[in-house]
């Protein structure tokens, strides 16, 4: 008898352990919210150092549906994609180059690489390559971004950019200046427009077609009165003295030939989105000019924002979670007074936008994490397809120093966050007119 009870309790110990494990496993499904109370769902589905966040009760998101396919992308695009199948491929330094004549071809618009394969040793700097022409794509653009650095107490300060970005490269021909004497890939200009004592600090950056050539870089201070050129290793030092920095652009902005890449392997994941954007309400306005704005979203943003908020102060609080299967590469900088020594980039394998930009120190250690919030690109007249988020941001986490910086639309409803496909003068990004630009 007394055996019959101890089977019959090992039994249902058995069983109560194999059903908790089964809750354990169940999934995490749209409407549900990860946080501290059922963390363990998303265990090897997030980046340790932002699992933990959930742990903690640091982060709370909801989850949503981003079922592949409803990405869309305008006849042009698709197109050229058609068109570079098969057709290009990369040199021993990562440069894009044409199979047939060995050259880097004038213009590319679309996926250079429509068709990756994992066992090709470049498939790391291929799958980059297509991060970078699906997110030029959205063409010349004008942006005012907040950038905001935040502590463990809550908001420290604030400044205001006007940022400008030229394509000579996978934008509509239209877009782009008809003469490159310079073979010039990009141009960018970003301006400080608040608060007064950093008025007028401006960045200006040049970035070459030829892979051997490094970027040019010069600033202007309006105490110094004068343009200073600066060294492309700074690329990776904070911006202003924040956590972000030019190579992180968007996610990712440094010059592929700069870094040696490693193929890592494919997972899934969650990411951090813009819901509204993956929801398609999002709402475009036409400019006077004929260009295009996103409209934002009065919605908090951050964390502290919100009354009663006990999490971490930079907490993403208006972006939601997505399951979505990703590409997983690794970069290594050949210069070694680059600021990190590895980067790890996980990168959205059907739209190839990035998600997850991880920075390790040159002893191995995590030191930053760049986390981007984007979503889907949209149309604002049935054609064109450019990036459309009305609330999402860019998070840049010091990890040691457990603080962050954010970047993003400025607050309030139907802001002028991001102007698209803009047609500019290339004087606006000459240097040596970089002081009457400033101004």
């Amino acid at each position: 008898m007394r055996q019959q009870i101890v089977g019959t309790v090992f039994t249902g110990v058995i069983l109560f352990a194999a059903m908790a494990a089964a809750q354990e496993a169940e999934p995490l499904r749209p409407g549900e919210v990860l946080d501290q109370s059922n963390w363990q769902k998303a265990e090897g589905l997030l980046p340790p150092e932002i699992l933990e966040h959930y742990k903690k009760g640091e982060f709370a998101n909801p989850i949503i549906d981003w079922p592949d396919g409803i990405q869309h992308w305008g006849a042009d695009f698709r197109e050229g994609t058609e068109a570079n199948r098969g057709r290009l491929t990369v040199d021993e330094d990562g440069t894009i180059i044409d199979k047939a004549s060995g050259r880097p071809p004038a213009y590319i618009i679309g996926f250079p690489f429509p068709d990756i394969d994992p066992a090709d040793p470049q498939a790391a700097v291929k799958i980059l390559w297509n991060y970078y022409y699906q997110w030029w794509y959205n063409g010349n653009t004008q942006s005012r971004t907040v950038v905001q650095w935040i502590g463990a107490a809550g908001l420290d300060r604030t400044s205001t950019q006007e940022v400008r970005y030229l394509y000579y490269d996978a934008q509509p021909r239209r877009l782009s200046p008809q003469d490159n004497p310079n073979n010039l890939r990009l141009q960018f200009l970003a301006r400080t427009m608040e608060p007064a004592d950093l008025y007028g600090t401006t960045a200006l950056s040049w970035r070459f077609r030829d892979g051997d050539k490094q970027d040019l870089l010069w600033s202007f201070v309006p105490a110094l009165r004068r343009v200073r050129q600066v060294s492309s290793t700074n690329r990776s030092d904070g911006f202003l003295g924040s956590d972000l920095s030019q190579d992180d652009g968007p996610f990712f902005d440094g010059k592929p030939e700069d870094f040696t890449w490693k193929f890592v392997g494919e997972t899934q994941m969650f990411r951090l989105t813009d819901p509204y954007s993956v929801r398609g309400e999002v709402e475009f306005r036409q400019t006077p000019e004929g260009y295009w704005h996103g409209v934002t979203k009065d919605v908090p943003r951050s964390g502290y924002q919100v009354p009663g908020w006990t999490g971490v102060a930079w907490a993403p609080v208006s972006a939601a979670l997505a399951k979505r299967k990703m590409w997983v590469i690794e970069a290594t900088p050949k210069d070694k007074y680059y600021l990190y020594g590895r980067i790890l980039l996980y990168i959205d394998k059907e739209t190839y936008d990035g998600a997850w930009n991880r920075k390790f120190d040159w002893k191995g250690q995590l030191s930053g994490l760049l986390v981007n919030g984007r979503g889907l690109k949209h149309s604002p007249n049935g054609d064109d397809y450019v990036d459309a988020s009305p609330a999402a941001g860019m998070l840049a986490e010091n990890v040691r120093m457990q603080r962050a910086t954010t970047a993003g639309p400025p607050p309030g409803q139907n802001q002028p966050f991001v102007i698209y496909r803009v047609k500019f003068s290339p004087g606006v990004f000459d240097y040596q007119e970089l002081i009457r630009v400033a101004k």
